[in-house]
């Protein structure tokens, strides 16, 4: 009886010594950096995954040092059912633990895609489907479609979008990112709106975004958006025409091929305001913050007229009378006929 009892003492003794081995080779192999000079690996975990294919997908990727340590120490730690399914982005020099901390917490992996200032919505959606990880749901060409679904069936598209870069899980679809797009933009316009000078010659919001649109197109210059919208203000509260060349540009639509003839200025459209007066009947593009505020805020002076100067910076010459602003026209076309001739 006595040895019997030895003998099984020294099972459980030699039993608890290979389960402390065992835990230690598990603990330092989940704190085992794989690769510390490698590039980073990116994997994706497909909903309802299991633990184990869950592992020999991280084994496979070179970023385990063993594969059963960390299934049994994610058992161990009753995590298995807390990995969540997505795309991650491994870094190198990371740990199993660290591995395991990053699946649990979702810590997904965003990708972006930038929507820019002056697109139009067409030429935003096509840049959102363009992007492979995101799902393709609209229809380009149905763009009442995409705003019904987007819960804004009263709005035309164009400019309710705001241009500005957006971070996303893989497989969120263009409406998604239009919706948070539409969302942002009517923040942004509800702060500039909010903030406008008195007695401007818009009255609504949407009159504020679409003078935000055109200011938008007509300058790259931020320094020069509130002098633009202070001759666009002027000349809406002198009965006016506008007479800029983007909103016929928008009129033409798709067929124009880059080159603005005299008669597309003389055929009138809703946007032709060479023609009609007052503001377009909708945005012509995505305004973004500046533009936004120039349209709120504009600047003093007198100016009624700007042509560009023809110069790398993009700059404008700003005008009084009209005859200051065809000697200004007459620079700009002699400064790009000698350009030409070089």
């Amino acid at each position: 009886m006595k040895r019997l009892l030895i003998f099984v003492t020294l099972l459980i003794v030699v039993g608890a010594a290979s389960l402390a081995g065992v835990a230690w080779w598990v603990d330092q192999s989940m704190r085992q950096s794989v690769d510390p000079q490698g590039e980073p690996i990116i994997i994706v975990i497909e909903s309802g995954s299991s633990l184990h294919r869950v592992a020999r997908l991280l084994d496979e990727a070179g970023v385990l040092d063993s594969r059963d340590a960390f299934v049994w120490y994610t058992r161990y730690r009753g995590l298995a059912q807390e990995i969540k399914a997505g795309e991650y982005e491994i870094p190198p020099g990371i740990t199993g633990l660290q591995v395991l901390e990053k699946l649990v917490a979702g810590e997904v992996f965003l990708h972006t895609v930038t929507l820019v200032e002056g697109w139009t919505y067409r030429e935003a959606l096509l840049a959102l489907q363009a992007h492979p990880a995101i799902r393709v749901t609209q229809e380009v060409d149905d763009p009442a479609a995409t705003m019904a679904a987007l819960g804004r069936s009263d709005l035309h598209p164009e400019g309710r979008f705001f241009p500005d870069t957006y971070r996303f899980e893989r497989d969120t679809s263009d409406l998604q990112l239009l919706g948070v797009a539409l969302e942002r933009m009517d923040v942004e316009l509800e702060r500039a709106w909010a903030g406008r000078k008195p007695d401007l010659p818009i009255e609504t919001p949407d009159e504020l975004l679409t003078l935000a649109s055109i200011i938008e197109k007509e300058t790259a210059l931020d320094s020069e958006r509130p002098e633009i919208a202070g001759v666009f203000v002027r000349r809406l509260n002198k009965r006016m025409r506008l007479q800029t060349d983007p909103t016929v540009i928008y009129g033409i639509g798709p067929a124009f091929d880059g080159n603005l003839r005299r008669r597309d200025l003389n055929t009138d459209t809703p946007y032709n305001t060479y023609t009609r007066h007052g503001l377009t009947p909708t945005p012509i593009c995505l305004p973004g913050r500046e533009s936004l505020a120039a349209a709120a805020d504009p600047a003093p002076g007198t100016s009624l007229f700007f042509v560009a100067t023809g110069d790398p910076d993009g700059s404008h010459y700003f005008s009084d009378t009209l005859e200051e602003h065809n000697a200004a026209v007459a620079r700009y076309l002699k400064k790009l006929k000698s350009g030409a001739n070089r």
